[in-house]
């Protein structure tokens, strides 16, 4: 199950890797400058915040197996669309249907570890290695993306998740044939049922909502979807578009809250967040989101563009970052065991700022020994955060609710990335040299982070007990 599901976190964050690799090439193919370049990771950022919780929905109104393959099909044919395409407005149309595809695939395949795994720490366990398959996939991928993208160009980025994902679907057809409600059955009849030797192939248990909240998406693509384009376009505060992009943004946040309360079948219930362990749980992620890969992406630029590094290099020089996460996150488990939730996710954030202040002495001439400690520093509390933040909150919820609280935790994790790639993207074309630009990223990551760290100490307090009854 865990090799099937798997797939999902190896796709996404393999072609996550990949384009930053690929981003000068597509800047010199198709002729766009840095807010072409935004858009083509933001189209598959903004469409996978926007749709998770819709997402989440379907993987629980469907079944999460019938979401994980569709979800799973959708990204891998979207993929073929993005590597044949001849300009920027289809690239980003198939990275917003890859986004589509994502949104349905990730909180399903959450939803089948939480139903195979009910015990807490079996959860964080699995949770953990899930993560860490997507971190292996992101470590190798600037490696195999950058030798792919040199030989074939970079439309191999996007071919790569072709036999990917194809196995992904054949594996996940395969086990969901052997297991009836989300403990592994080995081959039997789930246990409360008659042994006709049939197996269902989707927890039955789940509740079917009537109806899908089509309010509340359309006001949360608005909410999320405005802020981003301002970012990007970088016209200017005062300019009138941007003022009244920001005001329909804000009505629209309103308008989905109010949507949400009011609604009897909500994509995102609102009553999730009286639990605080959830609440901060969302707000870490996003936070380590937007520290993380809006600084994968200025690291992107600042390899190839400063440095001057073809796309093999590139993707050594990224290495150390993005391998880190596949050791931080296999070990995330054992460490919040060892040091207890607050203080492991406190050292997390510590960590992020100390990695982001090292990365101060970069610049065009520097030794790359320089840069060599933080990035393994910023790495390895990035991939630790992920599924220590996740086991957490999916256990303050009741079952029933796993694959909209999955959905509203990768929904942060999206939009924290998608913000950061926006606002990260704009300092550095706006507040030129660069290296003065990056220094500006970097003092604002470690505030970000001490205010996260912040907010999980006062959460989990010693009064406050570290795994709440499900809500």
């Amino acid at each position: 199950m865990l090799a099937a599901t798997g797939v999902s976190y190896v796709i996404v964050l393999l072609d996550a890797s990949i384009v930053n690799v690929a981003l000068h090439g597509v800047s010199g193919s198709l002729g766009i400058g840095v807010d072409g370049l935004q858009w083509v990771v933001n189209a598959y950022t903004l469409a996978f915040a926007a749709l998770l919780l819709t997402g989440g929905t379907l993987a629980d109104r469907w079944g999460a197996r019938r979401a994980y393959l569709a979800g799973l099909s959708l990204f891998t044919a979207a993929s073929a669309g993005c590597g044949l395409a001849t300009g920027l407005p289809l690239l980003a149309a198939g990275r917003a249907v890859q986004g589509l595809g994502a949104a349905l695939l990730v909180p399903a395949a959450l939803t089948l570890i939480d139903q195979a795994h009910p015990e807490p720490e079996s959860r964080a366990r699995a949770i953990g290695i899930w993560m860490s398959l997507g971190g292996v996939a992101m470590a190798a991928g600037p490696v195999i993306g950058g030798g792919l993208i040199s030989w074939l160009g970079w439309r191999a980025a996007f071919f790569v998740n072709l036999p990917v994902g194809l196995a992904g679907v054949w594996l996940a057809r395969r086990v969901t044939e052997q297991r009836a409600t989300g403990k592994p059955t080995a081959g039997k009849p789930t246990a409360g049922k008659r042994a006709t030797g049939k197996r269902a192939t989707h927890p039955p248990t789940l509740p079917t909502p009537q109806r899908l909240d089509l309010t509340g998406q359309l006001t949360a693509i608005l909410a999320l979807g405005l802020p981003i384009t301002v970012l990007i376009q970088g016209r200017g505060w005062n300019a009138p578009l941007v003022r009244a992009a920001l005001t329909l943004s804000g009505v629209a946040a309103a308008a989905f809250l109010l949507a949400e309360r009011r609604s009897p079948h909500p994509m995102l219930p609102l009553s999730l967040f009286r639990d605080r362990v959830f609440a901060a749980s969302t707000v870490v992620s996003a936070t380590s989101a937007l520290v993380f890969y809006g600084l994968l992406f200025v690291c992107g630029l600042y390899f190839q563009q400063v440095r001057g590094y073809p796309p093999v290099r590139a993707g050594l020089a990224l290495l150390p970052l993005t391998a880190s996460v596949a050791v931080g996150g296999f070990g995330s488990a054992r460490t919040a065991r060892l040091l207890g939730p607050r203080r492991s996710m406190c050292a997390a954030f510590g960590a992020y700022a100390v990695g982001a202040l090292g990365l101060l002495g970069a610049s065009g001439s520097s030794p790359y020994w320089t840069v060599l400690a933080p990035m393994v520093v910023i790495g390895l509390a990035g991939g630790f955060i992920s599924p220590a933040a996740t086991a957490p909150a999916l256990g303050a919820v009741a079952k029933a609710r796993a694959g909209i609280a999955a959905a509203a935790l990768n929904t942060a994790r999206q939009s924290g990335s998608a913000v950061g790639v926006a606002a990260f993207g704009t300092l550095v074309t706006a507040v030129q040299p660069f290296s003065r630009g990056l220094h500006a990223v970097l003092w604002l990551i470690a505030l970000a982070s001490a205010a996260a760290a912040a907010l999980w100490a006062y959460t989990f307090r010693p009064t406050a007990p570290a795994e709440r009854p499900p809500a």
